[in-house]
C-alpha cells in the first residue's frame, strides 16, 4: 500500500467515513488523457479535487494514471490534514492558484471511462456472492441476479458498460473457452455501494438442435446460472462506450428493452433513483418500456415499481407483456406495438436535445420500433432515418442489441 492509501485506511471506521475530502494534486500536465476533463491543467500549480470517502482510493488510482501526484488531503470542511507522502518524486514548492480561477473544489471530474483493465490471458480472479432466481413462479426459463465481489482487484466500471466472463474448461476442440460479454446489471457503486461488488442478469440460454431435436443449453449462462456461493469467477473488461448514461443530470431517457435487455436500464435507474449519490442527483425525467412474455418474467418487477412509486414524477413503466396482452389488431403485445401506441409522446420527448433513446435486449425489435417512429415522424413532416442519424451524431441513439 502506498503512502496515500495508507492515509486513507488510518481513517477506516471513524467519522471521516461520511465525509469529502480535498485532494490537493500536482503534476497534472495537459496530454491526451487530460484534455476532457472540465477543470483546468496547468504545467505548474495545484489542482484541487473534492472526494467523498467512498471513492477515495478509486480517485487515487485515477490521478496516478494520469501522472498526477497527491500532496494533501484534508476534510472539505475541517483543517486536520492526512500526512501524505510519495518518496518516489520530489515535491516542489507551488504557485499559489489565481484567485479569479474558479474553485476546483466545486468542479466536477468528467467522466473517466475504464476499458479493458483485464484481458482474457489475465483475468480478474472474482468471487460469487449471490446467485438468485428473477422468474417468478409460472413464469418461463430462467434468469438469475448474479453478484460478483471484486474487492481484490482494480476492476472499475460505469453503468451501461459489459464484463466478460471465462466459463471453466474445453470446447469440443479442446481449447479453453472464449468468454461471453454480459452488461453490467449494478451502478459503479455496486448494489452493496462500497464500489467493491458488480452484478449481472444472466438468462440461461435453452435451445433445440435443429437436427436431433435434443435439448441444447448454453455453456457460459448455464455456467453461471447454476454458479455456487463462494465460487471463483474469471472476469474480464469493462469494454462499451456506447450506452453509458450522458453527465447531464437533467437529461431525460427512454429505456427499450426485452428480458435481459432490463440490466443496463437497472443500473441507469439505480443510479437516478435508489443512490442519488453526491457526484449525480437526476432530475430529468425516464420512461422505460419492458417487453417480456409473461408477468412472472418481469424482472426486477417489485423494486422497479417501487422506484416508479416514490418518484412518479420523474419516473415511467410500461410493459408489453406479449402471452398476456394484445395488440390493436389482436395479435400478442410486443413492445413496438407499446411503441407505435406511445409514439407521438416519444416523438414529442425526442426533439427535446436533452432526451436522449437507448435499447437494448433483442434485435428483432429494432425494425417494429423504427417502422412506429417512421409513421409519427412522417406525419411532422420528418424523415425518420435522417432524424435518427442525427440523434445519432449527437449521441442521444444508443443501440445494443443481440
Amino acid at each position: 500500500m502506498n503512502n496515500a492509501s495508507a492515509a486513507v485506511a488510518s481513517y477506516n471506521n471513524t467519522e471521516y467515513k461520511n465525509r469529502v475530502f480535498v485532494y490537493e494534486v500536482v503534476g497534472l500536465s495537459q496530454n491526451n488523457n487530460t484534455d476532457s476533463l472540465n477543470y483546468p491543467i496547468r504545467r505548474s500549480g495545484s489542482v484541487f479535487i473534492t472526494v467523498p470517502y467512498s471513492r477515495m482510493n478509486q480517485e487515487m488510482r485515477r490521478i496516478s494514471r494520469l501522472g498526477g501526484q497527491i500532496i494533501s488531503i484534508k476534510p472539505l470542511n475541517g483543517n486536520t490534514q492526512l500526512e501524505v507522502s510519495d518518496t518516489s518524486k520530489p515535491v516542489q514548492q507551488q504557485p499559489k492558484e489565481n484567485k479569479k480561477s474558479k474553485s476546483m473544489t466545486q468542479a466536477k471530474a468528467k467522466q473517466d471511462i475504464p476499458v479493458n483493465i483485464y484481458r482474457p490471458k489475465n483475468p480478474f480472479i472474482g468471487k460469487c456472492i449471490e446467485n438468485t432466481e428473477l422468474v417468478g413462479e409460472g413464469g418461463i426459463g430462467t434468469v438469475r441476479h448474479l453478484t460478483f465481489d471484486i474487492s481484490g482487484g482494480d476492476l472499475r466500471y460505469l453503468e451501461g458498460q459489459s464484463i466478460g466472463i471465462i466459463p471453466p474448461g474445453t470446447d469440443d476442440q479442446g481449447k479453453p473457452h472464449k468468454l461471453r460479454l454480459y452488461s453490467i446489471a449494478s451502478t459503479r457503486h455496486g448494489d452493496r455501494g462500497d464500489d467493491q461488488t458488480v452484478s449481472l442478469c444472466v438468462r440461461q440460454l435453452e435451445y433445440k438442435h435443429p437436427e436431433t431435436g435434443e435439448t441444447v443449453y448454453g455453456v457460459c449462462s448455464t455456467y453461471l446460472c447454476n454458479l455456487e456461493l463462494d465460487a471463483d469467477v474469471a472476469i474480464t473488461g469493462p469494454v462499451g462506450k456506447e450506452m453509458l448514461l450522458p453527465d447531464d443530470e437533467d437529461a431525460n431517457i427512454i429505456m427499450m428493452a426485452t428480458g435481459t435487455g432490463i440490466a443496463p436500464f437497472r443500473a441507469y435507474l439505480w443510479r437516478m433513483f435508489k443512490e442519488q449519490h453526491e457526484d449525480y442527483k437526476f432530475k430529468g425525467f425516464a420512461w422505460l418500456i419492458f417487453g417480456i412474455p409473461k408477468t412472472p418474467n418481469i424482472l426486477y418487477k417489485e423494486e422497479l415499481e417501487k422506484m416508479q412509486q416514490e418518484n412518479s414524477d420523474h419516473f415511467r413503466i410500461t410493459y408489453a407483456i406479449s402471452r398476456e396482452q394484445q395488440n390493436p389488431e389482436g395479435g400478442r403485445m410486443y413492445i413496438q406495438h407499446r411503441v407505435a401506441e406511445h409514439a407521438d409522446e416519444l416523438w414529442e420527448m425526442m426533439q427535446n436535445p436533452k432526451t436522449h433513446t437507448y435499447i437494448c435486449g433483442l434485435k428483432g425489435m429494432e425494425d417494429g420500433i423504427d417502422q412506429a417512429l417512421s409513421e409519427t415522424a412522417a406525419k411532422n413532416g420528418v424523415d425518420w432515418s435522417d432524424y435518427q442519424k442525427q440523434m445519432k451524431k449527437e449521441h442521444r441513439w444508443h443501440v445494443e442489441t443481440y
